[in-house]
């Protein structure tokens, strides 16, 4: 089984690191450090680099630390290891055990990792999963994805249709935008803070920095009735997929139709030549439960489930590895 050498990230790997997940094939515009680091002063950064012998990059881990945990990053929505489309199973599970004996001499006891949902890969990668299994790792958290598989067949229930009948009834408009201020501070903050006594993720300075850094990835729909705001959605777009990561509407919503038929505009006209539409996650409570409600509407624009798995293993087990190439 093969050495690599592994080193945590510092700043003068910046560029090495952005090249890499460029063209990895199994990371997205969220792996970028200007992405990971807009909140770094809520994190203790810990992503790792893994080198061959001959100092070429081949692996990267986007992670932090909290004590002795590892985890792969609680700032994204996902993680894992990050490898090239050339890269072989075997080369995989040696990079994986080079890294686990670097995080055990950092004396790091376990970590978490959260993978990155199969959607978002530009080929297949299920690498992670079975060194789970190897490493008896165990299955902390599964959340479902409510995805829109837009190369088959799917449609529309009558819910759906009659809401968008609503929305061209009431002269609803759909604008996308340059600006978050609107939708920030007159639909989504009063909407979380009365429905969940929540705020965004990101907040509206950070939401409009991370625009101005990625601005072909972080896209914002408006919907409007007589020049009046009442509802819209943030998309982040990958090369496979778009996603919402947020989506609200006033409290006439149901009534104006206004997210179906800021919805049926997204899936029909913008993003038709996507692979995927993912309306996100509907669990609560670590994912052992599910917002029914949310779940329905979802599921009536023609999503299906796709699950996303959390895993907690031992450091220490990297040693079941050591006989696993015969």
């Amino acid at each position: 089984m093969g050495k690599y050498h592994v080193e945590k990230y510092s700043s003068i790997r910046y560029d090495l690191w952005n090249e890499f997940v460029a063209n990895a094939k199994n990371a997205t515009f969220l792996f970028h450090r200007d992405f990971m680091e807009y909140h770094q002063d809520r994190f203790e950064d810990y992503s790792l680099l893994a080198f061959d012998d001959s100092h070429e990059l081949i692996a990267v881990l986007p992670a932090n630390r909290v004590g002795e945990t590892l985890f792969s990053h609680q700032g994204l929505t996902y993680g894992g290891i990050v490898i090239h489309e050339n890269t072989k199973l075997s080369d995989f599970i040696s990079i994986a055990k080079s890294v686990f004996e670097y995080l055990k001499t950092q004396q790091f006891q376990k970590i978490i990792f959260k993978e990155i949902p199969t959607i978002y890969n530009q080929i297949p990668s299920d690498e992670l999963q079975y060194l789970m299994f190897l490493m008896q790792g165990n299955l902390v958290r599964r959340d479902v994805l409510s995805v829109v598989d837009l190369k088959n067949n799917f449609s529309f229930s009558r819910d759906r249709k009659n809401g968008i009948k609503r929305g061209i009834k009431n002269n609803l408009v759909v604008k996308e935008e340059a600006n978050f201020e609107l939708f920030w501070n007159e639909i989504l903050i009063p909407n979380l803070e009365v429905k969940h006594q929540a705020k965004p993720v990101h907040s509206l300075e950070e939401i409009q920095l991370l625009f101005s850094k990625f601005p072909k990835n972080i896209r914002q729909f408006n919907v409007y009735q007589n020049d009046k705001i009442v509802a819209g959605t943030t998309i982040f777009e990958t090369d496979l997929v778009a996603h919402s990561q947020y989506i609200s509407g006033n409290s006439d919503k149901n009534e104006l139709g206004s997210l179906d038929f800021l919805h049926d505009y997204l899936i029909s006209n913008v993003f038709k030549d996507k692979k995927y539409f993912d309306f996100g996650i509907s669990n609560e409570n670590q994912g052992k439960n599910i917002n029914e409600g949310l779940l329905y509407w979802k599921e009536s624009f023609g999503a299906r489930a796709i699950t996303q798995d959390f895993y907690e293993v031992e450091i220490k087990n990297h040693t079941l590895l050591d006989n696993v190439l015969l």
